[in-house]
């Protein structure tokens, strides 16, 4: 995912940087709500996130943020020393996701990511497009079935869930906690060795063993097939 990190801190944004870039995110900093404004422009690649810090140095973070809302609909996260309620409510009204008060905990900032990101994906099964392809995979999420270049693959419910869950963001890295929290439902401990052993089916089962890639260190990701 593409995350775009303003603050105004150099020493803040590299160790931030640093921690996201191990977690799979691609980082750009900007130091100034001009340069967030820039790097948003319509034409840009977009972003997954927007963290906003609003002790920049050239224009308030409010205002930022409501400018950012104006052209895009980009969930942004505001992270900030600013705790009092007020300030979060009116952070809240001006159309940011969510509120973050420094300092923070990494793992709870990283969550807050995943989960305004997956707020902000358009939801399949409730859409004019009920299946997922990915070169010769077809997803069929209402009915549960896949099948490679019209086979049909038999796949248990975990295995489908998880197959659902990497193929919503091709090339997108899940941290193997979140694909826990989300496919079983559960925490982590204890359910590492399950995680393994499920992509290890699915990637026979498919006969695409590259199709789901590990991340050392971090999780997996669906790389889509070009055919």
């Amino acid at each position: 995912m593409r995350l775009l990190l303003v603050e105004d801190d150099n020493h803040v944004a590299a160790a931030l940087s640093a921690v996201l870039a191990r977690h799979g995110f691609d980082v750009t900093h900007a130091r100034s709500g001009e340069e967030a404004l820039q790097a948003l422009v319509p034409e840009s690649d977009g972003f997954g996130v927007v963290l906003l810090d609003l002790g920049l140095p050239d224009q308030d973070g409010y205002e930022v943020c409501g400018k950012i809302r104006k052209r895009t609909s980009t969930p942004v996260i505001m992270v900030t020393a600013r705790s009092d309620v007020r300030s979060r409510i009116h952070g809240l009204n001006l159309g940011a996701d969510d509120y973050v008060v420094k300092p923070y905990d990494t793992g709870e900032l990283l969550a807050r990511i995943h989960a305004v990101s997956r707020r902000s994906v358009p939801d399949a099964a409730g859409s004019g497009d009920t299946a997922l392809r990915l070169g010769p995979v077809r997803i069929e999420l209402p009915t549960r079935q896949v099948s490679v270049e019209g086979s049909v693959v038999q796949l248990t419910r975990k295995e489908f869930d998880l197959l659902a869950l990497l193929a919503q963001r091709p090339g997108v890295v899940f941290r193997r906690e979140q694909i826990i929290s989300e496919v079983w439902r559960t925490s982590w401990e204890g359910t590492g060795r399950t995680l393994e052993v499920h992509v290890a089916s699915l990637r026979s089962k498919l006969r695409m063993p590259a199709l789901i890639e590990t991340v050392r260190g971090v999780g997996y990701r669906l790389v889509a097939p070009t055919a």
